[in-house]
């Protein structure tokens, strides 16, 4: 079987022989049932393949759709004028780069439909152009946006420069309105949604199907389209890494499986890259996350100083979740719309979500990306610094543990931005997190208290942390609450450790063990 790797264009995938899950029912549906549609999903989830998919069917490349849902319908197979917009071709850092861009597509589509008249404008030339597509060919016009949100995505920390991306994609993405007559279809996606009030507050024809239930499977492979298409793959998998066939299964379940994008879907979505990366080379590997994390991701954590551990508790209503817009105070939607969180429940009575780490792949490349961000170490450093911490947790060195952790504080340069108990507490996140990896650990946050049980085969460590205070006060807290209580006939050695950060020197000034 051939793969398709890294390849977005329907017609090469079809006439090379590349595997291709069929989503051109869910394309018809879109197609017979309305105009004007909005997708986001995360990046090389499969959006430029549907726009690809979208553009042979509009071409009347009939050819193509052999034995796929769409050549079953009475379609027309007419060609339709077609402008497509690919937004992910450009680096944009200055107030020209956009308009760049978007002149390059215009001066095509004007070579290919002369306008009767000018305009220096360009959303004045894209309303022009549409017009003259239409007219010419005595067909309504399709047009196809991919990736409409890059040149905002890069201005993230740039106030200026975003909204002047904001102003000219605002005022271009509105001909889709005021040229509703020569529009046969449109399809935009992205991997973010700037809400209502910004990009996209003129266009109230535009169909939002990112959380529509019907649409959930639009991109992404689902546990059925694997087994369907991908059963071979999974068992040549399986034998290259001397598993079983169901143990394949639910390892590629727990690794990339897991993303969920409304509250109505019984069953998860796989990332296609990762699955059909690990397939090809029979390797598992975090291939989504390695392909890069968009550093706007930690700007927008630390700007905010967002309390990490909240990340998979924190509520969200509806509104918040489907609009960045309010991402200098709350990362969390830009988080979940990059696909680095999921939904993981909802609450029908006060209509919010609460969010998760959608599988293994994400959510240890996450942590790990973090690292250097919130402790004062080097990568390679910090990486080198948790496996000695694991050696000492699984050797019951409690001492050389505690010892590791001071010197994690006290070594290097670094600075903090904000608020220096957030700060601490964002650090032992990230720091456990990572741990938990490795050896079984339990964090619980209440009141800005993060208590800490890790367990080993042979050893249980009960930290408890405090700021500003004392290592006893901690101490005495792990003996006051009974904390050791439940593991009284548990064979293992226990240690209770109390410990102290004090925000005048950043540091770890303090701690005992019992």
């Amino acid at each position: 079987m051939k793969y398709p790797i890294g390849i977005q264009n329907f017609e090469k995938i079809r006439c090379e022989g590349y595997a291709y899950v069929d989503k051109t029912a869910l394309m018809y549906k879109m197609v017979s049932e309305g105009s004007y549609y909005f997708l986001s999903r995360p990046r090389r989830f499969g959006k430029s393949l549907m726009v690809s998919t979208l553009e042979a069917f509009f071409q009347g490349k009939k050819e193509l759709f052999d034995g796929l849902y769409a050549s079953t319908v009475g379609w027309e197979w007419k060609e339709y004028p077609i402008l497509h917009l690919d937004l992910n071709v450009k680096k944009y850092d200055s107030m020209t780069s956009l308009d760049d861009i978007l002149n390059r597509a215009l001066l095509g589509w004007e070579s290919q439909y002369p306008p009767k008249w000018k305009d220096p404008s360009l959303e004045g030339r894209f309303e022009l152009v549409v017009k003259a597509a239409a007219e010419q060919t005595g067909r309504q016009v399709v047009i196809l946006v991919d990736e409409y949100d890059k040149p905002l995505l890069q201005a993230i920390g740039n106030e200026a420069l975003q909204t002047e991306y904001r102003n000219t994609l605002k005022a271009f993405y509105g001909v889709l309105k005021s040229c509703d007559a020569h529009i046969k279809f449109a399809f935009l996606t992205g991997v973010t949604k700037f809400g209502k009030v910004s990009v996209f507050s003129d266009l109230n024809n535009l169909i939002d199907i990112s959380m529509l239930p019907q649409y959930s499977m639009v991109c992404g492979i689902s546990e059925e389209e694997l087994r369907k298409n991908f059963d071979d793959g999974v068992r040549e998998l399986a034998a290259e890494n001397g598993m079983t066939k169901d143990e394949c299964y639910e390892r590629l379940r727990l690794d990339y499986d897991g993303y969920y994008f409304n509250e109505y879907s019984k069953a998860g979505v796989y990332n296609p890259f990762s699955l059909l990366n690990t397939l090809s080379f029979k390797v598992f590997r975090d291939y989504w996350f390695e392909t890069g994390t968009p550093s706007f991701l930690v700007y927008q954590l630390k700007k905010t100083c967002y309390p990490l551990e909240n990340m998979t508790t924190e509520e969200l209503s509806t509104d918040t979740l489907n609009s960045i817009d309010i991402m200098d105070q709350n990362p969390l939607p830009l988080l979940y719309q990059s696909g680095y969180l999921t939904l993981k429940s909802y609450d029908s009575e006060f209509d919010s979500y609460t969010l998760g780490f959608p599988n293994r792949e994400v959510e240890q490349g996450f942590i790990k990306y973090l690292l250097p961000f919130y402790t004062p170490q080097t990568d390679n450093k910090s990486t080198f610094a948790i496996s000695r911490f694991i050696k000492d947790v699984r050797s019951g060195d409690a001492e050389g543990f505690m010892h590791r952790l001071q010197d994690f504080f006290a070594s290097g340069d670094y600075q903090v931005v904000g608020n220096t108990e957030k700060y601490f507490q964002n650090t032992l996140y990230v720091f456990f997190r990572l741990l938990g990896f490795y050896v079984n650990v339990e964090r619980h946050t209440t009141g800005g208290r993060m208590d800490i049980l890790i367990q080993t085969p042979d050893y249980i460590y009960i930290l408890e942390l405090k700021v500003n205070q004392t290592a006893a006060v901690a101490l005495q807290q792990i003996e006051d609450k009974g904390y050791a209580l439940p593991f009284a006939s548990d064979p293992r050695l226990l240690f209770k450790i109390g410990i102290n950060f004090s925000t005048d020197t950043k540091l770890i000034d303090d701690w005992k063990i019992a």
